[in-house]
């Protein structure tokens, strides 16, 4: 039987002409990835071993993101752990405030990852990298530890689900939508340990932004991995971004899926995520009236420049609605700056939203847009859980930056089409 594309990445770089879903495996590893909170925990663990160096300084990142710039004296206390850690071991790869970025948004964007790698990252979302092509997972502080000094991980070979989309993309519809969708059709467990393939002629019509954020939420679906074929797409962003070798593995065409979902772009409608679970998912068009307090566009999920011109598209002449809080984070340095040449920070602000330094902070409820009790959000972040963006009794509906947009613009769950025939 055949390989998928995660399954041959893997197999490569376990030294192993194939490999089937359940076989365990010890696979080389090409980038290792921990932040702020991950970080020390990994780093004290590390600590009480013999090994005193890192496998190679250049296949590690530290990217201290989450509660940065620092939000109070244990947060500052755990960069210090991790600045002084990627000093001392000559780490290349470290990111500190004013040269970082949200750490999945960061390293596609310094080059650090390319088709056909592998990377484990102390952090949930390190799957946002199968957007080119790369097999990438998170893995808990200790594994990530572990990877750190020795370059190896083991792993239980997932078997896949196929994803052919078909079709493509409306106006104001886009990756996020895609993502939410497809959670919303299977389950937030509905993919557990298996690696999301993504497939079909729908995938050209997507943006690499759109594939990032789509990738990104795997995890959300209970996935090990989700992952795309390289095409023209992703082969020119590896070329402006990287200059690293890539390798292109492509699945067998007998490769073995355990089921087989197909997703007609043409049709879909822009999606929002009730609370308090990803899966609970409607269109704008099913929301009804709900009413908010406050928007996050931004994030490791969709804080790019196309998610940022998007929301600009939409704010454009607008105002934010008088009590709404509209809060928007690039997700790098980088693309902070393209956002201040393109003229959309100008645009953001006219509108009546704040722009800040790219950090993790609202995401998990650390900092810098906190909710209260009873309050409602409606965030471009990728997660919903009860308590994640602060008190309890607090709301998060999750939508893509286009609806966020709008939605600060009412104050209530908008799709974009609504301001339309302003």
């Amino acid at each position: 039987m055949g390989m998928t594309m995660t399954q041959k990445i893997l197999a490569a770089h376990a030294g192993l002409d194939s490999v089937k879903a359940g076989q365990l495996i010890e696979a080389d590893l090409d980038l290792v990835l921990a932040n702020d909170i991950t970080g020390p925990v990994a780093i004290h663990e590390v600590e009480k071993l013999n090994k005193k160096t890192v496998f190679d300084k250049d296949k590690i990142a530290l990217v201290p993101d989450h509660f940065t710039p620092n939000k109070d004296i244990k947060s500052a206390e755990h960069c210090k752990c991790v600045r002084d850690y990627a000093k001392a071991q000559g780490i290349t790869n470290y990111f500190e405030v004013g040269e970082m970025g949200i750490e999945h948004a960061l390293l596609p964007e310094k080059g650090l990852i390319v088709a056909g790698e592998t990377c484990i990252g102390a952090d949930s979302h390190t799957c946002t990298y199968g957007a080119l092509g790369a097999f990438s997972t998170g893995v808990g502080s200790t594994d990530m530890g572990a990877g750190m000094i020795t370059g190896k991980a083991w792993f239980k070979v997932p078997s896949a689900i196929k994803v052919v989309l078909k079709g493509s993309l409306q106006k104001w519809v886009s990756g996020k939508d895609v993502i939410l969708h497809l959670i919303g059709k299977i389950g937030v467990d509905g993919a557990l340990y298996r690696s999301l393939e993504f497939a079909g002629e729908g995938v050209a019509s997507l943006t690499m932004d759109d594939r990032f954020s789509i990738a990104n939420m795997a995890i959300e679906a209970g996935a090990k991995n989700g992952i795309f074929p390289v095409d023209e797409k992703t082969i020119e962003y590896m070329k402006e971004h990287s200059t690293k070798p890539y390798t292109i593995y492509e699945p067998d065409a007998d490769a073995e899926y355990d089921e087989e979902i197909v997703i007609d772009l043409d049709t879909l409608e822009p999606t929002v995520a009730f609370p308090h679970l990803p899966e609970n998912t409607k269109t704008v068009k099913e929301s009804g009236v709900v009413e908010i307090d406050q928007v996050v566009i931004g994030s490791c999920t969709n804080g790019r420049i196309g998610d940022l011109r998007a929301a600009a598209k939409v704010l454009e002449g607008r105002k934010v609605k008088k009590g709404i809080r509209c809060i928007i984070f690039p997700a790098t340095q980088a693309i902070y700056l393209q956002a201040i040449e393109e003229g959309l920070v100008q645009t953001f602000i006219k509108a009546g939203a704040v722009v800040s330094t790219p950090t993790c902070g609202p995401c998990l409820g650390g900092h810098m847009g906190i909710l209260a009790a009873g309050e409602r959000a409606v965030s471009t972040t990728n997660r919903n859980f009860v308590g994640r963006m602060g008190h309890v009794e607090s709301e998060v509906y999750l939508a893509s930056p286009a609806v966020a947009a709008a939605s600060a613009v009412t104050g209530k769950i908008s799709e974009p089409s609504e301001l339309d025939n302003e």
